[in-house]
């Protein structure tokens, strides 16, 4: 089972589609998309950062959450407008796409500098990435990919940001999927974008660690320590996934515990009613019905080894097309909204 496999599918596909205007938008949208015109009544649009002491990463204005609340107010749906702001109005990751990468980091870390935020970006772009499957592709080759590492680090400057390194990396890896004679080179490849991504001031680097559902932490170990962990801030779980805040924790603190008791990240962004288990076994991470938001975005966690909740995965977009979705990366407004119901 590839119980990662969603956030391969989630971003990756359509992570370069709209990289210009992306990186400019960013920018120039921190004064626009805050209110809802002359209803005040009607839920305001995103735009308001959440309270720093709590949650110090960077809601962007101008994110597939907010357009579609504006769209629902437009067509006088208030109701729904509501609920996507459940998703609008928290900070979800940034997944960078290839063409313009440099452009894309710079305007975004530029973006949440201006309201004294940290940009979390995503970076998803290793080559032979995805063993074939939805969100196949990645880097050329190993050269391709340093090119892609040093645009990053150069958009980020000294600039505040927190990076999630490589959803899936090391989990292929694990389940051997992903060719043995490519390994080597994989694990030397995350060695070199750590190094480079900590050599930037103020740039925090969690490499992807798996999930409860790929294996036991054991497994995870030796690859986290060949992947150069020792030189990052810790490790993400649970991205893309499902798996219940409590898993999750119970997951990266056995792992934790073989990897210098490093801290770790979870992704809640889906898993508020846990992993869905009914159907193909080796498409449950696909789409699956009935899932909810979990905890906001928060680095006041209920346990010291987690550095923070965060919503890596952005609530609302696609798997790939399966059980009726779009492609995987798009926006999928009727996904979003049973998320958004089913939260607590």
């Amino acid at each position: 089972m590839y119980g990662s496999d969603d956030r391969r599918k989630r971003r990756s596909a359509g992570a370069g589609v709209k990289a210009s205007a992306v990186a400019v938008g960013a920018v120039l949208l921190l004064a626009g998309c805050s209110d809802s015109g002359g209803d005040p009544d009607a839920p305001k649009t995103s735009g308001k950062q959440q309270p720093k002491g709590t949650d110090p990463y960077w809601v962007n204005p101008d994110g597939n959450a907010a357009k579609q609340v504006a769209t629902f107010l437009e067509d006088g749906k208030k109701d729904d407008a509501e609920l996507i702001k459940k998703i609008a109005d928290q900070p979800v990751g940034q997944w960078i796409g290839t063409e313009n990468a440099e452009a894309e980091a710079r305007g975004f870390t530029e973006a949440a500098e201006k309201v004294d935020r940290d940009a979390l970006l995503v970076l998803y772009n290793i080559p032979h990435r995805d063993c074939g499957k939805y969100s196949k592709g990645g880097a050329a080759d190993g050269n391709a990919y340093r090119a892609f590492i040093d645009s990053v680090a150069k958009g980020i400057g000294d600039r505040h940001a927190t990076v999630i390194l490589e959803p899936d990396a090391l989990l292929h890896l694990v389940q051997n999927c992903t060719p043995q004679e490519l390994h080597e080179e994989r694990y030397a490849l995350l060695n070199e974008a750590i190094d480079k991504l900590k050599a930037r001031k103020n740039t925090k680097v969690y490499l992807d660690g798996g999930n409860p559902g790929a294996g036991k932490a054991d497994g995870f170990a030796e690859p986290l320590n060949r992947a150069g962990i020792a030189k990052a801030d810790g490790f993400a779980v649970n991205v893309s996934n499902f798996f219940t805040t409590q898993d999750a924790t119970a997951f990266g603190k056995e792992l934790s515990a073989k990897v210098g008791n490093k801290p770790f990240v979870i992704d809640t962004s889906r898993n508020g009613n846990g992993p869905y288990n009914e159907g193909d076994p080796n498409e449950r991470w696909c789409n699956p019905p009935g899932r909810a938001l979990g905890e906001a975005p928060t680095t006041k966690t209920a346990d010291g080894q987690v550095d923070a909740y965060l919503w890596v995965k952005r609530p609302g977009e696609s798997d790939g097309t399966c059980k009726g979705g779009p492609k995987a990366g798009e926006w999928w407004p009727e996904y979003a909204l049973g998320l958004a119901r089913a939260s607590k």
